[in-house]
């Protein structure tokens, strides 16, 4: 398996034009958004890229930016698994490693909002932390690096039991007694 930044968000670049990605709509959520061209990605893939419509060879894929307000934080704006192979820890590994990369290139935080208790359990164990915080669109803002508190780790998972929730979302916050390990 081999991680690739495809590219860094444009504001670090001398073009306009960033990275596009070509994500099967059918295997990937937000497929849509890879192809926008205002966001860095980066991605887990096996093998090599194929010259196919999509590239079948990617297995995981993050889109991030630049904060509007502050040049020393980057947001991830997209992270998506491909279906056949969710629940293998590819998430959490790929924001891990552009977080590394990220704070090597001298980013002082990384953030996050998330929408599910899928998303933050994931980023928890990327070594994210629930900042207390929710944006406009009732998504959980996590950073890294996050103190990571079990206090402050059930608090977020309190806040997604208060929402309407599919049972297997359900099921998942039930068996839940305490944060991960990362």
């Amino acid at each position: 398996m081999e991680f690739v930044v495809v590219g860094w968000h444009p504001a670090e670049t001398d073009t306009d034009d960033g990275p596009r990605l070509r994500l099967d709509w059918r295997r990937f959520s937000y497929a849509g958004k890879f192809v926008m061209t205002n966001t860095g990605k980066a991605i887990l893939r096996e093998g090599d890229a194929g010259a196919d419509e999509f590239d079948e060879s990617v297995l995981a894929a993050v889109a991030f930016n630049e904060d509007r307000t502050d040049d020393r934080t980057l947001w991830l704006r997209y992270v998506t698994v491909r279906e056949d192979v969710r629940g293998e820890g590819l998430g959490p590994r790929l924001c891990d490693e552009v977080a590394e990369r990220a704070l090597a290139r001298g980013y002082d935080r990384l953030r996050i909002a998330v929408n599910n208790p899928f998303a933050y359990e994931a980023l928890y164990k990327a070594g994210f932390g629930f900042t207390g915080r929710t944006t406009g669109l009732a998504e959980l803002v996590l950073d890294r690096p996050s103190a990571r508190d079990p206090d402050r780790y059930r608090a977020g998972l309190e806040r997604f039991s208060e929402r309407d929730l599919t049972d297997a979302e359900r099921s998942f916050l039930d068996e839940r007694e305490g944060p991960p390990e990362r």
